[in-house]
């Protein structure tokens, strides 16, 4: 076992047994005889342990219950183990219904294992664990919140109390992961979004973002920048319908594999009543991808044509439990930057080497780096398992060749159900590691829908399908930009590139001027014009986190100049205005990170 090895596997173990000291020190403060106690895992961070307590705890109860647990770890207790069979373990756990209920899962003749901290403590566990609580008298921990959580994730049983802990080795490393949080917290999308003016969210479609002004030109720059580089590599833009009859959806095998994912606009059966298995019953699209398939084969195609590459950006709807939102992490309803090629199988390396050089030129403009992960057949796949060791075959081969064998993980059994996939993991400015990006090889689809091309001996031969995605969701993308630049986005991104504040009413029509002059370059402009101190129009423009905040006034007007205060307050002074427009052309022509600070 290398130091990596061994620090992961000891973080598991110190983790999991801080988990058994907060179960003994809850138990310790509310009674044996008033806890239930459910599950207690370690995690990436630290523990979570579920309870039911005979009330809600509270802010106080917090650090109430993290010093009863220093205490009990000063006690220094042994811990032992113990191998029971089934029935003296339902013995033993007799007063606790969630261990006996994961007892009663188990086959009859398992071997049980408990650990007992000291006296009077017993845990239903598979460990491993320390040998005494004196192991841990070193180690940092610290109760991040409580929140609601079902047993076993079904909303008709038990809500317990999840209580959330940060453990680490050492104080130094707690102390380093809490500046983290703070610094994820002061990023967090969800504030910054609806600060700036970016988007929002209404009950009335829960997990459906609106895209309120200023996000909009957001995320149509965004888009911009995306097709500028379809189109150079290729890529016809389409778009189709929203919602489709459950026929295609059949065809395509998603209904048998995502319905319950699905929005579904239910027909009506033989005896007249509402039915989803009805001729007419409809789906709102969770996938781009059969619609694609409808534009390829509404014409018969020659191999001349191939690569057919077809991009598209259409509204899609994934159904999602209502405890799974967050944010534009996890929606309903978003974009996907989708597009779906239609190849011949000696295509198949040079296509995907295409799509690694867009990854490459779309994340490089962001300053992010990638990792790829191959996922592989999942257990409910569909078609014939040689076409999908053809398949896996062949972008192994690919990934060797771009990155080198074992450069790479290998995800068994996360692939599509209708192919194995290529997954791109970028990493943002906290160091979180994001998978955005997919490359996926079909096979089955075009089987699915009978797929033909002419081939160059006048033959019809069945062509090959990507599916591919570099944002992925463009919403999520967002939300993760927002974060990664902490909502200072680049000048070429940013909703407003420049903010005009005229010092005095006078000054109004030469901000009016110079607004035009910018727009008329293609730079996103807005002016305050409001009766009120030019300070308060400056703090606006801040808050809204424009790039450049032009001021002008009469030395401005007189030499036909603009005074500029930069993001972080750094200023240029009388910029002629032919040289601010071109400072602004050259960062939305180059996608520039940084902004230009010297004319």
């Amino acid at each position: 076992m290398d130091k990596e090895e061994y620090k992961k596997f000891y973080s598991e173990v110190y983790r999991h047994s801080l988990s058994h000291i907060l179960a003994k020190a809850v138990i310790e403060l509310f009674g044996k005889d008033k806890v239930q106690y459910a599950i207690g895992p370690q995690i990436s961070d630290g523990f979570y342990y579920d309870f039911l307590l005979p009330r809600n705890l509270t802010n106080e109860d917090l650090g109430t219950i993290e010093d009863k647990m220093r205490e009990i770890l000063k006690r220094q207790e042994d811990w032992t183990v113990e191998e029971l069979p089934k029935d003296e373990a339902l013995s033993l756990f007799a007063d606790q219904r969630f261990k006996t209920e994961i007892i009663q899962d188990l086959p009859d003749d398992a071997k049980i294992t408990i650990y007992r901290t000291g006296e009077d403590f017993v845990d239903l566990c598979r460990g491993p664990h320390i040998s005494n609580s004196r192991e841990l008298l070193g180690s940092a921990f610290q109760i991040k919140s409580v929140s609601g959580a079902y047993w076993r994730g079904d909303e008709k049983r038990d809500q317990l109390q999840r209580i959330y802990v940060y453990a680490f080795e050492n104080k130094k490393d707690l102390k380093a992961h809490l500046q983290f949080i703070k610094e994820a917290m002061e990023r967090d999308h969800k504030r910054l979004g609806p600060a700036m003016g970016l988007f929002m969210f209404d009950e009335s479609a829960p997990g459906m973002p609106y895209w309120l002004p200023r996000g909009w030109k957001l995320y149509n720059a965004m888009l911009e920048f995306w097709r500028r580089i379809h189109e150079e590599h290729g890529y016809q833009e389409i778009s189709g319908p929203i919602i489709n009859n459950r026929h295609l959806w059949k065809t395509s095998g998603h209904w048998d594999h995502y319905v319950d994912n699905m929005f579904i606009i239910p027909g009506t059966g033989e005896d007249g009543n509402m039915e989803i298995e009805a001729a007419d019953t409809y789906a709102a699209k969770p996938m781009n991808c059969p619609n694609a398939i409808n534009v390829f084969r509404h014409a018969l195609r020659s191999y001349r044509e191939l690569p057919f590459r077809i991009s598209q950006v259409d509204v899609i709807h994934r159904k999602e439990k209502s405890g799974e939102l967050n944010g534009l992490f996890r929606v309903q309803a978003f974009r996907q930057d989708d597009a779906h090629t239609f190849l011949m199988e000696d295509q198949i390396a040079d296509e995907i080497a295409d799509i690694m050089d867009i990854a490459d030129q779309i994340y490089g403009t962001f300053g992010l780096t990638y990792e790829v992960e191959l996922s592989t057949r999942p257990d409910d796949f569909m078609g014939d398992i040689e076409v999908w060791n053809q398949a896996e075959a062949s972008l192994k081969e690919i990934l060797n060749d771009r990155f080198g064998e074992g450069n790479y993980e290998i995800n068994e059994g996360d692939g599509a159900f209708y192919g194995p996939k290529i997954d791109i993991k970028m990493r943002d400015a906290l160091g979180r590691e994001w998978q955005t990006g997919t490359i996926q090889l079909d096979f089955q689809l075009p089987l699915n829908f009978d797929l033909k091309y002419v081939a160059d001996d006048s033959s019809h031969k069945r062509p090959v399908m990507i599916h591919r995605a570099i944002f992925g969701s463009l919403e999520r993308f967002i939300g993760i930009m927002t974060e990664n630049f902490k909502g200072l986005f680049p000048f070429w991104l940013s909703p407003y590139q420049v903010g005009i504040v005229p010092i005095l009413p006078e000054h109004n029509e030469y901000a009016k001027e110079v607004q035009r002059t910018l727009e008329d370059a293609g730079i996103r402009v807005e002016t305050d014009l409001a009766y009120r101190n030019m300070k308060e129009k400056i703090k606006g423009f801040h808050a809204m986190k424009d790039p450049y905040i032009v001021i002008v006034g009469d030395k401005e007007i007189a030499d036909r100049t603009v005074s500029v205060t930069i993001r972080g307050n750094k200023k240029m002074n009388g910029v002629p205005l032919e040289r601010f427009v071109e400072i602004c052309r050259l960062m939305n022509r180059e996608h520039s990170l940084e902004l230009i600070t010297e004319a």
